[in-house]
């Protein structure tokens, strides 16, 4: 966990957001996924995690959003959010569980997602991965 420069008492995440670009069959029908390098917020606040993504093909209704988080330290990612077929899934086991919006819209051509009540244990890497399958 990092301490933030507010000094005394200020308790403060570090959320890395990763990016995962998506490829299609072909070269010409890549996705490029776009989210802020760092996301800092404070603890029992919320933050946005945001997820956007442009494509030079139309948006499939077979589109497909997946949130991974790896936590600080750890070499394993779990998956936390899923959108397909039009439905959000909200991981239903883990920590994130009662803590996680859906804000996204995919066709606006955003995948972002919102966590509430932050904790420590939040500290780590978080990745949208988009899929767009002809």
């Amino acid at each position: 966990m990092s301490q933030g420069a507010g000094g005394s008492g200020s308790r403060r995440l570090l959320l890395l957001a990763g990016l995962l670009s998506a490829l299609g069959l072909s070269p010409t029908s890549s996705i490029h996924v776009y989210t802020q390098r760092e996301v800092h917020g404070t603890v029992g606040s919320h933050v946005t995690l945001s997820c956007s993504f442009w494509s030079s093909e139309w948006i499939s209704e077979d589109i497909s959003i997946t949130w991974h988080f790896q936590a600080e330290g750890s070499r394993d990612s779990i998956s936390i959010f899923h959108y397909a077929k039009g439905q959000p899934y909200i991981d239903d086991v883990g920590s994130f569980k009662e803590r996680m919006e859906w804000v996204g819209n995919p066709h606006r051509k955003d995948g972002s997602i919102v966590i509430h009540n932050l904790d420590y244990t939040d500290n780590g890497t978080f990745t949208c991965d988009v899929k767009n399958p002809p």
